[in-house]
């Protein structure tokens, strides 16, 4: 018998059945003719088994969330915003289950995964918010004696989203937060590594009040089969990404038939920059903050560290003691600082990646080898020095807890050495230097920049890329843009 996605948690602790399915119209689709495994990185051990979906399942979910929308479309921006408000709520007073759920599918420790359900949901508390502010213009004609131009924003319609595993509470709450706001409904495919985190949003959405297709989840195996389904939809009016760059790119390519709109959020290959006149506490403290959380693999973590010749073995010495004192462990054990990553395959890239470095003629300081103690999915925290700026690091994203450290001599190098790359989602800068901070922010490529500052999300900021890292905001008061369209009225009486 399935279970919902919120009682896994307590299934698990009882070692009781614990299949889960799709949601749909409000209501677990329990009779999938097939299912998978979800397991949990830091053992193995199997958390769930979920409903697999396909073509068909998809298509069935977007046929709910098109019946659905008129009458979602219609309600007063007030009453979407109350239902929120409850959504909100809900995850709220959840958050400590939902966060032992994120931890058991993805791996991250309790206090970050807790951390992150917050972090979601104050995106559905922004955008309740916002609705009530998607104000449209009224524009001067030049002859305003019996003429009015005015500008309306109005839903798209069928809105589709695919999340990813790193963070399968708040991707999917910054996406299906401004699409409900704004009058549409959602189709929803998180990543088939951790599906069970965004299946219980939808279950609170509807306890809060959500009707009955309006934010659907669909789940599966197969990724390729619901990007395409998607894209190829001529009802799914709008399709937000996370995930790759070579993903992104294909979807872009399937939504051009259908001239659909979408946004993309993309890899990133961030560059973070210690100036010799930065406050190194405040550096250290804010370069470990955005490198180890969830492990390293978070789209903005930084993965090419410049640090200036004149703290350059200061910096590196700090980071290697606090890599070795760091406490690598399950997720769900007190006190773990670092968890597994997500799959053997990563560890593979990880190793692959820390291998070149030491090829080319980089220095192991701390870290650089496997954890088999814990468990196939455990790298130690690593830092290395004297890397060299050609090595792997410095052009794929390494996705793990590793912190490869170049050395610089003068500004206009590091700029030059951040922007050499395709990429530009967030970059990040150290220095006590007012006019430098500002050209920093000024010169880097990148939709984010973080001035002596690690931890750069926040709802009521825009979140994006430039260059090969997408396009599109999400959060802020910018988040609403795609998922309306403008418009324009020209009136004479």
């Amino acid at each position: 018998m399935a279970s919902s996605a919120l009682e896994v948690v307590t299934a698990v602790a009882k070692g009781g059945p614990r299949r889960v399915g799709h949601w749909i119209r409000g209501a677990a689709v329990v009779d999938a003719p097939a299912y998978y495994k979800v397991r949990n990185p830091a053992n193995d051990d199997v958390v769930a088994e979920v409903a697999d979906g396909d073509a068909s399942t998809v298509d069935e979910a977007i046929r709910a969330a098109q019946e659905a929308y008129p009458a979602w479309r219609d309600k007063p921006v007030e009453a979407r915003a109350k239902i929120l408000r409850r959504w909100y709520d809900l995850v709220v007073q959840r958050s400590d289950a939902l966060g032992r759920l994120i931890s058991l599918e993805n791996g991250k420790p309790l206090g970050e995964a807790v951390a992150e359900v917050r972090y979601g949901a104050s995106f559905i508390e922004w955008f309740s918010e916002e609705a009530r502010r998607a104000y449209g213009d009224v524009i001067p004609t030049g002859n305003e004696g019996d003429r009015r131009a005015i500008v309306l924003r109005q839903p798209l319609g069928v809105c589709a989203a695919i999340t990813p595993w790193n963070f399968p509470n708040a991707m999917l709450t910054r996406k299906v937060a401004p699409a409900l706001a704004a009058g549409n409904t959602m189709v929803a495919r998180p990543s088939e590594l951790t599906p069970l985190s965004a299946l219980a949003l939808a279950e609170l959405a509807t306890e809060a009040g959500v009707p009955a297709g309006v934010f659907n989840v669909v789940s599966g195996s197969r990724a390729s089969v619901f990007g395409d389904a998607f894209a190829n939809s001529c009802t799914v009016r709008m399709l937000s990404f996370t995930g790759s760059t070579r993903v992104g790119r294909l979807l872009l390519a399937q939504c051009a038939p259908s001239v659909k709109r979408t946004e993309m959020e993309l890899g990133g290959l961030a560059p973070l920059i210690v100036f010799d006149d930065a406050d190194v506490e405040v550096a250290l403290n804010g370069l470990w903050s955005a490198k180890m959380r969830n492990s390293g693999q978070t789209c903005i973590s930084p993965n090419r560290i410049y640090v200036q010749s004149g703290v350059y073995d200061t910096v590196v010495e700090r980071l290697a003691a606090r890599a070795r004192r760091a406490r690598v462990g399950p997720g769900l054990e007190s006190g773990t600082e670092v968890g597994p990553l997500i799959h053997a395959a990563a560890v593979d890239k990880v190793e692959r990646h820390v291998q070149d470095c030491v090829q080319r003629g980089a220095q192991v300081l701390a870290g650089g080898k496997r954890m088999p103690e814990l468990g196939d999915n455990f790298y130690a925290p690593t830092v290395l020095r004297d890397v060299p700026h050609d090595a792997l690091v410095a052009r794929e994203e390494t996705f793990g807890p590793v912190i490869a450290v170049m050395r610089f001599e003068t500004e206009d190098e590091v700029v030059r050495l951040a922007n050499d790359t395709e990429y530009g989602l967030s970059s990040y800068a150290f220095t006590r230097d007012l006019g430098r901070a500002f050209r920093m922010a000024q010169q880097l490529e990148a939709g984010i920049v973080g001035v002596n500052e690690g931890v750069v999300s926040n709802a009521a900021m825009p979140f994006g890329g430039v260059k090969q890292s997408g396009h599109g905001r999400e959060g802020s008061k910018y988040g609403l843009d795609s998922y309306t369209n403008l418009k324009y009225v020209l009136m004479r009486y």
